[in-house]
């Protein structure tokens, strides 16, 4: 009796270990295509064929091509870079003689943070078509560790008034670290303080991070700050 309960007990065991969610692992992707332009894409990937690393890598590919186009047709990466890159031989061929230089397309991501919750990966992108500057610009992409969902910033959250109380002071204390004596009303542009479109995660805390032009003039560049979890972690549904 004793040994067939005891075979019972670990075949349940060897089913439950079996059944276990393992957490994603990762590896960076490059473009692996030869461009005319000036093109780089490095990202991560999540390692496997199960459902969860299909889900997080759909989830990825697609928040980088919204995040270079929020308008594009297409679905894919490397449809989109082909795509940047017939527009600029297009340029070239209807203005041979500009000496403007090359084109560039960077994107790179970043995985800040990974618990058996939540995954939070940075997406760098930047784009120049000629000009004074290219364009520039980091999102967050919050997901589901478990499910690989995208988790936006109103499921964060599970308060976003005591948020904002918190983020402002540590925003204004940002300010005063910094040497060229701003204060919140250089920000804003006229209105009252606003929680960044970027929420992330790290070891240390809760990012806030606003991008160019989202608070402030392009010559003021990004807005970044860390809130330490411990003063957070009342209104944050992932940890």
């Amino acid at each position: 009796m004793k040994s067939i309960t005891a075979f019972i007990f670990l075949f349940t065991l060897a089913i439950g270990c079996e059944s276990e969610i393992k957490p994603a692992t990762f590896k960076i992707i490059s473009a692996e295509n030869d461009y005319d332009a000036d093109i780089s894409l490095n990202y991560e990937k999540a390692n496997g064929s199960s459902e969860l690393a299909k889900i997080i890598n759909s989830n990825i590919e697609s928040s980088i091509i919204k995040s270079l186009n929020p308008e594009t047709k297409f679905e894919n990466l490397n449809s989109i870079l082909n795509e940047f890159n017939e527009e600029y031989l297009e340029y070239k061929s209807q203005f041979p003689d500009e000496s403007d230089p090359k084109w560039e397309l960077y994107v790179e991501t970043e995985k800040t943070y990974q618990s058996d919750e939540i995954i939070s990966i940075a997406i760098s992108t930047y784009e120049f078509k000629g000009g004074a500057h290219g364009n520039d610009k980091i999102k967050f992409l919050n997901l589901n560790a478990k499910t690989g969902g995208i988790i936006d910033n109103a499921n964060l959250i599970n308060d976003t008034i005591t948020l904002k109380k918190i983020a402002k002071t540590y925003f204004i204390e940002d300010l005063k670290s910094q040497e060229e004596n701003l204060n919140i009303e250089d920000y804003f542009y006229g209105k009252s303080f606003q929680l960044p479109e970027n929420i992330g995660y790290s070891e240390e805390g809760l990012i806030m991070l606003y991008n160019t032009y989202e608070i402030a003039s392009y010559a003021q560049g990004y807005t970044e700050f860390v809130i330490p979890f411990e003063d957070v972690n009342s209104i944050i549904n992932f940890n």
